[in-house]
């Protein structure tokens, strides 16, 4: 019993030295660790008032600072950032930027709400936190701890193994990737051709959170403490419907819980954000460039209403790249339209 222990203790210690501080997959998982510290990092710089958007990826591909930030006369930086990596962990790192009379966008995909704390503690970033944010990680539950300091299998270990020879190369530089992919305020701009999915655009509508779910998730009950404390702080949170196909089976009880989630401050559109499968690029949450740009010139201008401001018209480029071809809905700023907003 006595060796059984040793080896149990050998093998333990052995694990933690490799996945905490020797292993890393840095093609993989660097991207991820890279943008949400690129985000937070200029979010702090940012000066209040300022408008910030936080969703996953719907956030980057189907928003555009770009666009919203000047028509609204507001700094912007585009926070959403993919699934994979915990709201728990990106509260914490965007709290402390934020000031009161900043203004919070947060168009959360349903699926975000959903999320249990089973799927929580088995999150990809529990590897992150286990190799580069200790710190972070020690302030997370229980069960989040637990998930990221056994996050690792066998086969994590082999794909370490190929990408870390892969890194030193510079077989892939993870920084100028993400360069080519954002803007400086955090869009996604490689997104230029709708249908680039076309099989995923023409399957089924992919089934959608209940009610039930939503209301009893983990992400949701995450989402609401978020809401709370920084509403305390006089942080202005306005939630949003996330992009999705027309098609989408949304029941309507499922959209009241995510009402609920804000109390009422939220931008509900018309359409609830639904679009054409034909203006997608490559999932339900990501629009093509052009109509990622219609989208937030919609959102622009339902966000001034709510705060009382006077929305600025989108410069000659932005349109340009809005209604490059024939537009699936009207707007004040097609070019040639004669009235303002």
């Amino acid at each position: 019993m006595r060796r059984l222990a040793a080896c149990a203790a050998l093998s333990l210690s052995l694990y933690f030295l490799l996945f905490g501080l020797v292993l890393d997959r840095p093609l993989s998982l660097e991207p991820l660790r890279l943008e949400l510290l690129w985000k937070a990092g200029r979010l702090a710089a940012l000066p209040s008032p300022k408008l910030v958007i936080i969703a996953g990826s719907n956030g980057p591909y189907s928003h555009s600072c770009a666009v919203i930030g000047p028509m609204l006369g507001l700094a912007c930086e585009n926070a959403g950032i993919a699934v994979g990596i915990g709201l728990d962990e990106i509260f914490t790192r965007y709290a402390p930027a934020l000031r009161p009379g900043d203004i919070v966008y947060m168009p959360m995909e349903l699926e975000q709400y959903a999320m249990t704390r089973a799927e929580y503690n088995a999150l990809v970033d529990g590897a992150l936190l286990l190799r580069h944010d200790k710190t972070n990680l020690a302030t997370l539950p229980p069960g989040r701890v637990a998930g990221a300091l056994f996050c690792c299998t066998l086969g994590d270990a082999l794909e370490a193994l190929v990408e870390m020879p892969l890194a030193a190369l510079h077989w892939q530089n993870p920084a100028a990737m993400l360069a080519r992919q954002y803007n400086a305020e955090g869009d996604r701009v490689d997104n230029l051709a709708a249908g680039a999915d076309a099989a995923l655009l023409s399957g089924p509508a992919r089934a959608a959170p209940s009610a039930a779910e939503i209301q009893n998730g983990y992400g949701a009950w995450l989402i609401a403490r978020f809401v709370a404390q920084e509403r305390a702080r006089g942080i202005r949170i306005i939630g949003g419907w996330p992009v999705d196909f027309t098609d989408a089976r949304v029941s309507a009880a499922a959209r009241a819980a995510v009402l609920r989630v804000y109390g009422g401050d939220f931008l509900n559109l018309p359409g609830q954000s639904l679009y054409p499968r034909a203006d997608f690029f490559n999932s339900e949450d990501h629009l093509a460039r052009p109509f990622q740009i219609r989208h937030s010139i919609t959102i622009a201008l339902g966000l001034a209403g709510m705060l009382g401001r006077k929305p600025a018209p989108p410069d000659e480029t932005i349109k340009a790249l809005a209604w490059n071809g024939s537009p699936s809905e009207a707007s004040p700023f097609k070019p040639g339209h004669q009235s303002s907003p």
